[in-house]
C-alpha cells in the first residue's frame, strides 16, 4: 500500500491552517502537502512540519490572482517577469521546507487566444522553471486537471502533458498523475496509470465524481493503489479531497487500508 500525505488545504479545515499539521500527525499521516503557503512564513511552516515529524510532498507555484479566478501564469502570453518572480518565491519555500518537488498551474486559456502562442508560451515557461529548478535539486511536476472543475484550464489531459513532458525531455520535469482528475476528463484509469507511469513523479486520490473520500464513488482505489505497488511505484498520494462531514470522521477508508491512527 503507497504512503499517503494528507491535503492540509481540503483536510481538518475545521481547524486553523497551522493546526491542521498536529492533526494530520495525530491521525497516522506522516507526509503533507497543500496548494500554497505563501500566506505563511516559510520559518512557521517549518516549525510545523519539524514538531509534528511530517515530510512536505508537494506545494504549487503561486498561481496569480486566485481569488479574479485565475489558475496559473504558465501558458499566459505577457505574464513571463510576474512568472520568474512567482518561481522564485516557490523555490525559496521549497527549500525552506525540504520540499522535492512543486507543482506548476498551466493557467485558463484567456478568450480567443492564440492556441499556438498560448502553447509556445507555456512551453517556454515550463522549460525555463523545470531548468531552475533542476540547479536546486527539486522536480517539478505538470498536472491535467479536468474540464468540470476548471473549464478553461489549459492543460487538460494525461496524454497532452506526457507529450510537452518527453518533448522537453528533462530529467526532473514529471507527470502529477491525480486519479480524480483522470477519471473526470477522460476514464480509463488504470490503463492510463500503466501507461505513463514511467513519467510519473506524484499521484493525488479523491472519490469520483464528487471528490470526497476515496472510499465513495464510482473509482476502484483498492484495486488502483494495488496497481501502483505492482509498477513500484516509491512516490506518496496526495489525499486530495473534499471531506463530507468532519475530516477524522472520514477517515474509516486510511484505517481499513492499514494505517492505525496516533503518532509513530
Amino acid at each position: 500500500m503507497p504512503r499517503f500525505a494528507a491535503n492540509l488545504t481540503m483536510m481538518f479545515t475545521e481547524l486553523p491552517f497551522l493546526d491542521r499539521f498536529s492533526a494530520a500527525a495525530d491521525q497516522g499521516f506522516h507526509w503533507v502537502e497543500y496548494l500554497f503557503p505563501y500566506e505563511f512564513a516559510p520559518e512557521d511552516l517549518a516549525r510545523a512540519l519539524e514538531r509534528n515529524g511530517l515530510t512536505q510532498a508537494l506545494f504549487n507555484l503561486p498561481p496569480g490572482d486566485w481569488e479574479a479566478g485565475e489558475r496559473g501564469l504558465a501558458c499566459l502570453p505577457g505574464r513571463e517577469k510576474e512568472f520568474d518572480a512567482a518561481l522564485e518565491r516557490a523555490v525559496l519555500y521549497a527549500k525552506a521546507l525540504r520540499c522535492p518537488r512543486v507543482h506548476l498551474m498551466a493557467g485558463n486559456r484567456p478568450t480567443d487566444a492564440d492556441a499556438a502562442r498560448l502553447e509556445r508560451t507555456y512551453l517556454d515557461n515550463v522549460l525555463r522553471a523545470a531548468q531552475r529548478l533542476a540547479d536546486e535539486g527539486l522536480e517539478l511536476c505538470l498536472e491535467p486537471i479536468n474540464q468540470f472543475s476548471m473549464p478553461e484550464y489549459f492543460l487538460r489531459t494525461q496524454e497532452q502533458a506526457a507529450a510537452y513532458i518527453e518533448r522537453l525531455g528533462l530529467p526532473n520535469l514529471r507527470l502529477q498523475f491525480d486519479f480524480f482528475h483522470c477519471q473526470m476528463e477522460q476514464g480509463n484509469v488504470s490503463g492510463r496509470l500503466r501507461r505513463f507511469f514511467p513519467l510519473i513523479g506524484h499521484c493525488q486520490l479523491a472519490g469520483a465524481p464528487d471528490r470526497h473520500e476515496p472510499d465513495q464513488g464510482e473509482l476502484n482505489y483498492p484495486y488502483l493503489l494495488a496497481l501502483l505497488d505492482e509498477l513500484g511505484y516509491q512516490g506518496v498520494v496526495g489525499c486530495e479531497y473534499n471531506p463530507a462531514g468532519k475530516t477524522v470522521d472520514g477517515l474509516g477508508w486510511f484505517r481499513a487500508w492499514g494505517v492505525v491512527p496516533g503518532r509513530c
